[in-house]
C-alpha cells in the first residue's frame, strides 16, 4: 500500500509543472486586445503557468505598483511613465525593452458631417465637446495636450474637454456620439471602424512608444523575462502587428 502511494505521488509530481506561476501583467489600456492573444500564446508555450492581465491608464498602473500591488510585468504606453517607474526603482532596468509604437489620431463619430481635418478645426463653434484622456495619468491625453500646446490651441480648446480615465473611455464616448471628437491611438480607432472614423493623424515630436519591464519586487523574475522575450520576439511582434502596432 505504501509503495503504491509513493508511486502515485511520484507520477503526480512528474506530471505536475515544477514551478507553475500566476504571472500578473499590468498593461496600458490600448494593449488589451493584443495582450489577451499574446498571453494565451505565451501560456501555450509555458504549460501550467497563467497570465493574469490588469489593464488601466499607465499612470494608474504605476500608482498601483507604488502601493505594493503584486505585479510581475509592467507595460506602459509612454516612456515618461516608465522613466518614473525606473527613477523610483520599481522596475528591473536591465530587462527594460521598447516593444511597439503607435500613432495618435483624432476620431469623430462615423456619421459626423463636421469638417474636421486639423487641430484648428476643433475650435469651430459646432465642435462643443472633445474627449481627451486625463493628461495626469493617460499618456494619450498627455501626447494630445503636448500637441495642442505646440500648436497654440491648448487654452482655446480646454473648455471643450471631456476628461476620460483611459484612451478606451475616450473611444467609447466618440462611438456613442456623446462627444464631437476625441484623441485616441490609431489601433483603438481600428477596433470600431463601424462607429468612428479617423479625421486626421497628429504629428508628434515625441513618438508614441511602448516600453515594458519586469517589476523589481516580482518573485517571478524568470517568467517575467520569458514573457518579455516572447513579446519582443517574432510571434509577439506578429500579433502586435495584426492589431495595428508598429515595430518601435
Amino acid at each position: 500500500m505504501l509503495r503504491r502511494f509513493a508511486l502515485a505521488l511520484l507520477v503526480f509530481l512528474v506530471a505536475s509543472p515544477a514551478h507553475a506561476v500566476d504571472l500578473t501583467v499590468s498593461a496600458a489600456t490600448s494593449l488589451q486586445n493584443a495582450f489577451r492573444e499574446i498571453a494565451t500564446a505565451w501560456e501555450q508555450q509555458n504549460p501550467g503557468d497563467r497570465v493574469l492581465l490588469n489593464f488601466a491608464a499607465s499612470g494608474t498602473l504605476l500608482q498601483q505598483i507604488d502601493k505594493g500591488a503584486p505585479v510581475d510585468v509592467f507595460a506602459s504606453a509612454d516612456r515618461e511613465t516608465m522613466d518614473r517607474a525606473q527613477a523610483k526603482k520599481r522596475i528591473d532596468v536591465s530587462a527594460r525593452r521598447t516593444f511597439a509604437s503607435n500613432v495618435l489620431v483624432v476620431v469623430v463619430p462615423i456619421g459626423s458631417v463636421r469638417e474636421i481635418a486639423t487641430l484648428a478645426d476643433l475650435q469651430h463653434s459646432a465642435v462643443e465637446r472633445i474627449a481627451i484622456g486625463d493628461p495626469r495619468s493617460v499618456p494619450a491625453g498627455r501626447y494630445a495636450e503636448t500637441a495642442l500646446l505646440a500648436a497654440g490651441k491648448r487654452d482655446a480648446l480646454a473648455p471643450k474637454w471631456i476628461r476620460a480615465q483611459s484612451v478606451r473611455q475616450v473611444l467609447d464616448y466618440v462611438a456613442r456620439n456623446e462627444v464631437d471628437a476625441g484623441f485616441v491611438y490609431a489601433t483603438d480607432a481600428a477596433l470600431m471602424k463601424d462607429r468612428v472614423r479617423v479625421a486626421f493623424d497628429i504629428p508628434l515630436d515625441t513618438p508614441v512608444v511602448y516600453p515594458v519591464a519586469p517589476v523589481a519586487a516580482s518573485p517571478n523574475g524568470a517568467q517575467a523575462r520569458s514573457f518579455i522575450a516572447f513579446l519582443t520576439g517574432a510571434q509577439g511582434q506578429e500579433i502586435l502587428s495584426r492589431y495595428g502596432f508598429a515595430h518601435p
